[in-house]
C-alpha cells in the first residue's frame, strides 16, 4: 500500500487521492476553505499550501523538495512523498492568507449565526496573527436576499466559490455566479433567477464562513447551545442521513449527515424544513373518547392512559368475542418504524389470530428527480413503507395493501388505525370506514379521523422515538430519539405493549428498540446500519441555576 509522510507521520492510502484527502482520512488537519469532498477542486483559497518533497523519477526516485509551496488539495499523493505543513514557509503562508482574508472582513462574530462553527474563526485562532496591521477603512459589501430561504451577507464572503460550484455541479441550476473583479468581486444570483432549487439549503451547510445564512434559523439559537442527534429522514422514502439539532426539547434545525451510500453530503429542502409538525401547537397530547351520551360538549372527552387503554382493549376484545376470528383489521402507517409495525402486528394477532394486517396509504407527489450530482428526490413521501411490509411479514404471510383492505371492509368489524403523517391524511372513504367500525386510532395530529374514532391514543413522531426505517433502496437504518415525547404521547410500539397487557393480562413491558430488533431476527439483527458514536455531539455549554 502506498504511503506518504505528513509532518513526520506515515499515512497509508488507496486509490487516486490528493494530499489533503489523505491527511483528512488519517485525522490530520490541514487548513482549507475552498476544498470540499463533493465538489471539484478550485485550489483558490491557498491556505492549504505546504512544502512537499517528492520522488524524482529523473534522479533514481530520490526524494527532492519541490522549490515552491504546492496546494495540497490539488496535488496527487504519491508513494514516498514527504509533506511539511508546519515548516516556516508553510506557516508564513497560512498567516499571510489569514491576514488577506481578514482585511475587509467585518468584526461581527458576536452577531453572526456561523459563530461557533466558523472555519474563519477557527483558523484565525490556529493559524492567524493576534494583531492586525490593516489601518485603512474596510470595504463594505451589501446584504442580499438570494431566494425564499437564503440570505447572503456579502462582506463576510471569502470567495471560496463552493456555492458556485455546488449549483453548477450538484444541482445543475447555475443560479449563482461570481461578478466583478478584485476588491469589488461578489457572489450574486443572475438577474431574475433566485436561489430556489430543491437543494438550495445546502449552500448554507457548505459555506465555511457566515456569508450564506438560513432565514429559518437566523438568530434563533447559538450553535454551541445545540445538541446534535443522528437520525434518518422521517418524511420521504430517501432515507437521508441527517442530524437533528436541538436544545431543551426543541428542534431548531436539521442538517445532512454525510453518507456516501445514501445521500452523499446533501439533503433536500423538503426534508430540511419538513420537521415543523413535530412542534405543532395542535399535537394530540392525551387519550380521548367520544363525548358522554347526551353531553353538550363539542369536543372529545380527555381521559388518562389507563382509561384509554382499557377502553381500547375492551372494545377490541368485545368485537372479537362477538364476531369471531377475522373481525379485526390493523392498518400500519408507512410513517411508523419497523419495530412499531412488528409489535402492533403481534398485538393484533394476539387479540384475533386471523386479523387482517395492512400497510396504510403511501403518499406520492410528483416524480423522482435525480440531479447532476446524483442526489435523488423521491416522489414517495413515506419513510418506511418497505420496512412496514417486511415487519408485518414476520407475523403474517399475507400483508395487504391499503386498497386491498378497503375491498375487504365487509369482513371485519374493528380497526386499529395508525397515522403519524405530517399533514391531514383523512379521505372520505377512510373517514366512513372509521365511522362504520369500532376504531382505535393512534395518531399525532388532529383531523376528521380523530372526531370519528372510538378511542384516540396520542403517538409520537420519529424525532421522539427510536426505531428503524427501510428506504427506497431497501437499506435498513436505525435512529434514536432527539427530543422528549410531547406531554403524554407515547411511541406506537409502547402503546402496542400496553394494549397487549390490558387485552391479555400479560406482564407490562417497556419498549426497547434493540431488544425488539433482536426478537424480529433475520435482517434486523444483521443488516441494520447504525449511526457511528461520533455522529452525536452534546452541547458544550453548562447551565447553572442562579
Amino acid at each position: 500500500m502506498p504511503t506518504i509522510t505528513i509532518d513526520g507521520r506515515p499515512c497509508d492510502f488507496e486509490g487516486n487521492k490528493n494530499i489533503l484527502q489523505v491527511a483528512l482520512d488519517n485525522g490530520i488537519e490541514i487548513p482549507h476553505y475552498c476544498y470540499h469532498d463533493g465538489l471539484s477542486v478550485a485550489a483558490s483559497c491557498r491556505i492549504c499550501l505546504a512544502e512537499v518533497a517528492s520522488p524524482n523519477p529523473r534522479n533514481d526516485n530520490k526524494v527532492e523538495l519541490i522549490p515552491k509551496l504546492v496546494p495540497t488539495c490539488q496535488t496527487p499523493a504519491a508513494d514516498g512523498m514527504e509533506v511539511h505543513t508546519q515548516s516556516p514557509k508553510a506557516i508564513a503562508n497560512q498567516r499571510a492568507v489569514m491576514e488577506y482574508l481578514l482585511i475587509n472582513h467585518p468584526l461581527d462574530c458576536p452577531v453572526c449565526d456561523q459563530a461557533g462553527e466558523c472555519l474563519l474563526q477557527d483558523y484565525s485562532y490556529k493559524y492567524g496573527s493576534g494583531a492586525s496591521r490593516f489601518e485603512e477603512n474596510k470595504i463594505k459589501q451589501p446584504k442580499k436576499d438570494m431566494g425564499p430561504t437564503i440570505l447572503l451577507y456579502s462582506d463576510r464572503c471569502i470567495m471560496c466559490s463552493r456555492c458556485v460550484r455546488f449549483t453548477q455541479e450538484v444541482t445543475g441550476t447555475n443560479e449563482i455566479g461570481i461578478f466583478g473583479r478584485g476588491s469589488s468581486e461578489q457572489i450574486d444570483v443572475f438577474p431574475g433567477k433566485p436561489l430556489d432549487n430543491e437543494l438550495a439549503g445546502n449552500v448554507v451547510d457548505i459555506c465555511p464562513v457566515g456569508a450564506f445564512l438560513d432565514k429559518d434559523f437566523l438568530m434563533s439559537m447559538r450553535v454551541w447551545n445545540l445538541t446534535s442527534t443522528p437520525s434518518i429522514d422521517g418524511i420521504t422514502a430517501s432515507g437521508d442521513n441527517i442530524v437533528l439539532e436541538h436544545n431543551e426539547g426543541t428542534i431548531y434545525r436539521l442538517k445532512p449527515r454525510t453518507n456516501l451510500d445514501v445521500n452523499q453530503w446533501w439533503t433536500s429542502d423538503e426534508i430540511r424544513y419538513g420537521w415543523k409538525f413535530v412542534h405543532a401547537e395542535d399535537r394530540l397530547t392525551s387519550p380521548s373518547l367520544p363525548p358522554d351520551s347526551g353531553s353538550d360538549l363539542d369536543g372529545r372527552r380527555a381521559v388518562n392512559w389507563n382509561e384509554g387503554l382499557a377502553a381500547a382493549a375492551g372494545g377490541l376484545r368485545d368485537v372479537a368475542d362477538r364476531f369471531g376470528a377475522g373481525s379485526l383489521a390493523l392498518v400500519v402507517s408507512p410513517m411508523l418504524t419497523c419495530e412499531d409495525a412488528y409489535l402492533l402486528a403481534k398485538l393484533a394477532r394476539e387479540i384475533d389470530p386471523n386479523a387482517h394486517l395492512a400497510v396504510g396509504p403511501v403518499p406520492f407527489h410528483g416524480e423522482d428527480k435525480t440531479f447532476p450530482g446524483n442526489y435523488t428526490i423521491y416522489a414517495e413521501k413515506a419513510p418506511n413503507a418497505r420496512g412496514v411490509r417486511r415487519a408485518l411479514g414476520l407475523v403474517v404471510g399475507d400483508v395487504l395493501e391499503f386498497d386491498q383492505l378497503l375491498a375487504k371492509q365487509g369482513e371485519f368489524s374493528s380497526l386499529i388505525l395508525t397515522g403519524n403523517y405530517p399533514s391531514d391524511w383523512a379521505t372520505p372513504e377512510l373517514t366512513q370506514l372509521v365511522r362504520d367500525k369500532f376504531t382505535v386510532l393512534l395518531d399525532t395530529l388532529p383531523g376528521a379521523l380523530v372526531a370519528a374514532a372510538d378511542v384516540v391514543l396520542p403517538s409520537v413522531t420519529w424525532a421522539e422515538k427510536a426505531g428503524t426505517f427501510e428506504n427506497v433502496n431497501h437499506r435498513l437504518q436505525s435512529f434514536g430519539p432527539a427530543v422528549p415525547a410531547v406531554e403524554f404521547a407515547r411511541p406506537e410500539a409502547q402503546t402496542a405493549l400496553d394494549l397487549l397487557h390490558f387485552a391479555t393480562g400479560s406482564d407490562r413491558a417497556v419498549y426497547d428498540a434493540d431488544a425488539t430488533r433482536a426478537a424480529m431476527g433475520g435482517a434486523f439483527t444483521t443488516d441494520v446500519h447504525h449511526p457511528s458514536a461520533s455522529a452525536e455531539s452534546r452541547s458544550d455549554v453548562s447551565y447553572v441555576a442562579l
